[in-house]
């Protein structure tokens, strides 16, 4: 009889990262059956997706009002597991979503791997008595997470960042390609959620217009998702109305005034730029991979972070580029929490712009980092990591009550 992995996916880069699993575990055993809820990566790496968990994926209150759809995929999910129990559950990065699943499974004695775990280490450490209480094994993809999961008594594996699986860091370009000998090129990088989107992406647009005054001649491109198009699309066609300064389609992107959208082109336009506008998530690892030097910035509601995050969040700094770093001195400049005016963060933006010794200067340091880091390999080792569950070979599994 086949075997079964039920994998769970709550957003687009648990989508993307779920895809290089599945193909994975397909490889290791051509007649593995994956399933499970996620997105159109999962189902394009061959994974049948019963329900896509992937294109509403939200953060904050919006993401307590979407638990309601959530929580009937649950109940669904339930009768299902009753009747056709897989093997292995694999829950996938979205904890505020995945431990559900995880004590559903536990509840139904299915296994559970965690792979791309809460970080526990940044806040809210309670997360910490579930994790180990309803997960049998997380597959960790940062290096310092292994250890800190060891000493809160939770099975963990460093197995590397997927992010490395399918990209190569690029070729160091001569400098003299590069800006200040031909008008600026700013990535503007709105991460890969709707809600983030909406909160960010019209202040972010506001720095451009700055950035405009001093570089008349800038261009603008903005990788977006297949959850963030239309939200970044439709704030700049409320700027350009008509098409002003020249809409249209060229080399797949869609042209709004200085604006160049590339749906699912992070690859493609992140290399191009000399100074990226990033929000705050994986894509600053990403946009580092590239040497694309970066301010790391997060809208955030003043009142819900004086309530709330300045309590819980626990980390000396929040990108995930300046935590990689061994060094307590920060690589990228962070506005986290980001509110108020946009004009500090339009200083530095053209302070960067003007000065491109200081884009030197992050490049490398940035590129210094990768290379600590760059170990392709890790849907692989996750994959093995879930073999070794299902085969009952795990060194440990815990099942405490």
């Amino acid at each position: 009889m086949s075997r079964r992995v039920f994998i769970t996916v709550g957003e687009a880069s648990g989508d993307q990262h779920a895809a290089l699993l599945v193909r994975e575990l397909k490889e290791m055993d051509k007649d593995i059956i994956v399933e499970g809820i996620g997105g159109p990566s999962m189902a394009a790496a061959g994974a049948m997706v019963h329900f896509d968990t992937v294109q509403r994926a939200a953060m904050g209150i919006r993401a307590i009002l979407r638990f309601t759809e959530l929580r009937r995929i649950l109940k669904w999910t339930r009768e299902y597991f009753r009747q056709h129990p897989p093997d292995l559950l694999i829950c996938i990065d979205s904890w505020g979503m995945n431990w559900h699943w995880a004590k559903l499974a536990y509840g139904l004695k299915i296994p559970v791997m965690y792979y791309i775990a809460p970080q526990v280490w940044a806040s809210r450490p309670g997360r910490i008595k579930r994790l180990r209480r309803y997960v049998d094994r997380v597959a960790c993809i940062l290096p310092f997470e292994e250890k800190f999961l060891h000493d809160h008594g939770v099975d963990a594996t460093f197995v590397g960042h997927p992010l490395f699986d399918d990209l190569q860091a690029p070729a160091t370009e001569d400098a003299d390609r590069r800006f200040p000998h031909r008008p600026p090129v700013i990535g503007v990088i709105p991460g890969s959620r709707s809600t983030v989107a909406r909160e960010n992406f019209g202040h972010l647009a506001e720095v451009c217009d700055r950035i405009l005054e001093a570089f008349p001649n800038a261009k603008f491109l903005i990788p977006t998702m297949p959850a963030t198009h239309d939200v970044v699309k439709g704030i700049l066609e409320g700027k350009y109305p008509g098409g002003a300064r020249g809409a249209g389609n060229e080399n797949g992107l869609e042209i709004i005034g200085p604006y160049s959208l590339g749906l699912n082109q992070f690859n493609q336009l992140v290399p191009q730029c000399d100074l990226c506008l990033t929000v705050s998530g994986t894509a600053t690892l990403h946009a580092a991979v590239h040497g694309a030097p970066q301010i790391v910035v997060y809208r955030l509601n003043p009142f819900y972070w004086h309530l709330f995050g300045r309590w819980v969040v626990k980390t000396r700094t929040y990108s995930l580029v300046n935590l990689l770093n061994d060094s307590r001195q920060n690589i990228v400049p962070e506005y986290i929490p980001w509110y108020g005016s946009n004009q500090p963060l339009a200083d530095k933006a053209l302070e960067y712009l003007r000065n491109p010794e200081m884009l030197s200067e992050q490049r490398d340091r940035l590129r210094n980092l990768i290379r600590g880091l760059n170990r392709p390999g890790a849907s692989r080792n996750a994959a093995r990591l879930a073999n070794d569950l299902m085969l009952g070979r795990a060194e440990t599994v815990k099942r405490t009550v």
